[in-house]
């Protein structure tokens, strides 16, 4: 729900009781238009910058002519950068926190740093701006309003393929990341695991010069990446639609259905019984969960 807006000049918004305080600041994923000018102002008047990574940062506030000092933070120094920017703010500078793209802490470095900040008793204030999760839903066309995000899957396939299981059943639309090396991978494995039908809007290289929306099925997903080499570069973000509802009175086992998956849960988890199940019969995995879980009992 947006709240009526208040014009307040920038001059003297950017940067309210700037001693001590950290500011979050969204940086554009690709068109360097989007950065704000909040944001710009915020950059040009801090005194220290932590930024993801300085070669990757640098450029842009050049651009803008930013000049304040950087200093790196990433995944494998951020406790330590930490406490280094408490000392910062204590001594009552005020310091900016930026990730490569889009917002910080957003599958992004930044939210150790902004948790030990609020621990510490420091001032935090955000200054939004790009995501490139709200970038994809924006145009995404679907309808459900809940979204799960949940970021980079693991690299390893058996860990991702687990994690795709697990979230197959969510009443909301589900949002990845993926790395151009593994989207074929993963598009494979949630055709396989949810249904070819299910309807996937792909974001590649958003507001990149080279930006592309693919709206289709998961299994027509899995042909156009396949087609075109061009297709697997660049960055992604998939938002994909809910799982369908399964009515119960039109989806029931047949009696020797029922007794095979009842001999099957004597023998092997329910995990194992309802995977071979779906393998020999065809039949969706929801539904033989629930008759499952019904077979088992409390």
């Amino acid at each position: 729900m947006e709240s009526s807006l208040t014009h307040i000049p920038l001059h003297a918004s950017a940067l309210p009781g700037s001693e001590g305080t950290l500011y979050v600041v969204a940086t554009p994923i690709g068109n360097l238009g989007d950065l704000t000018l909040r944001a710009i102002e915020v950059l040009r008047k801090v005194d220290l910058i932590a930024a993801e990574d300085t070669r990757t940062s640098r450029p842009l506030l050049d651009h803008f002519g930013i000049m304040a000092p950087l200093i790196s933070l990433h995944q494998h120094n951020e406790r330590e950068k930490a406490q280094l920017l408490i000392r910062k703010l204590q001594e009552g500078h005020s310091v900016a926190l930026i990730s490569d793209a889009g917002t910080p802490a957003i599958s992004d470095p930044g939210a150790r740093v902004v948790d030990e900040v609020l621990n510490a008793g420091g001032k935090v204030v955000p200054i939004p701006g790009v995501s490139a999760v709200t970038t994809l839903l924006s145009v995404a066309g679907m309808t459900c309003p809940q979204f799960y995000f949940h970021g980079f899957l693991p690299a390893k396939k058996g860990e991702r393929q687990r994690q795709i299981q697990s979230l197959g059943n969510l009443d909301a639309v589900v949002v990845f990341y993926e790395a151009p090396h593994r989207i074929l991978a993963t598009l494979t494995v949630l055709a396989q695991e949810w249904g070819g039908a299910r309807r996937v809007t792909l974001g590649r290289e958003l507001t990149k010069r080279f930006e592309t929306l693919h709206r289709s099925t998961l299994e027509e997903a899995v042909l156009w990446v396949q087609a075109d080499p061009n297709q697997q570069r660049g960055e992604f973000v998939l938002a994909i639609e809910p799982a369908p509802v399964v009515v119960q009175a039109a989806t029931a086992l047949e009696p020797s259905q029922e007794r095979w998956l009842a001999v099957l849960l004597t023998r092997l988890p329910v995990k194992e019984a309802v995977q071979l199940m779906g393998e020999a019969t065809g039949l969706p995995r929801n539904q033989l969960y629930a008759e499952a879980l019904r077979l088992k009992g409390p």
